[in-house]
């Protein structure tokens, strides 16, 4: 495992900003919600082209591993494209989730389609973040608060609001189907 390289690093933050917004700064703090120290901070590794996010001790206890013989370390947050570009994976979403400043909560019966791999359209929506601009990252979660995945907003709070019922509120970038439907798949290197 490596850190990762400036490049890579703005192409994550930008990605990850995305979705988070200014709470991004919250996953590489040093400090706890009630403001001690923590004990260990999270990094953030690469190991072939996939991203890893990780705490720093358990991170320095790698090195001592072969490259060849280590899968996985930490939380896989997506991997980087042979172009450069950064994509994210679904394992991503416990990352993201508690720290994702625009949602989209989904009616029970828009669940299903949403984990079958559909689009969210505004009849399954239950309710959504307000002021959330088009093409921005969102979490997808059910009535009760459960991630059920992320996407980008196909058009902005104001305008899905003028939509007809079939219409395409958010666009599915991941969700937690994909660990039964890729499972063979997901975590192959």
């Amino acid at each position: 495992m490596r850190p990762l390289t400036d490049t890579e690093t703005q192409t994550l933050f930008t990605k990850l900003a995305n979705y988070t917004g200014r709470s991004l700064n919250h996953l590489i703090a040093d400090s706890t919600s009630d403001g001690t120290k923590k004990n260990d901070r999270y990094v953030f590794r690469v190991q072939k082209d996939r991203v890893y996010y990780v705490r720093e001790s358990l991170a320095n206890l790698a090195t001592s591993v072969a490259r060849d013989s280590l899968l996985s370390l930490g939380t896989c947050l997506g991997k980087f494209t042979k172009t450069g570009k950064f994509r994210l994976h679904i394992t991503a979403l416990d990352v993201i989730a508690p720290h994702a400043r625009y949602k989209v909560w989904v009616k029970p019966n828009g669940e299903m389609p949403f984990l079958y791999g559909g689009h969210v359209v505004k009849a399954h929506v239950g309710r959504w973040s307000e002021d959330c601009p088009e093409h921005q990252g969102v979490v997808v979660l059910s009535m009760n608060d459960t991630p059920l995945g992320f996407g980008v907003t196909a058009r902005s709070t104001a305008e899905a609001r003028k939509l007809e019922p079939t219409g395409i509120v958010t666009f599915r970038q991941a969700d937690v189907g994909e660990y039964l439907r890729e499972e063979d798949t997901l975590f192959t290197t």
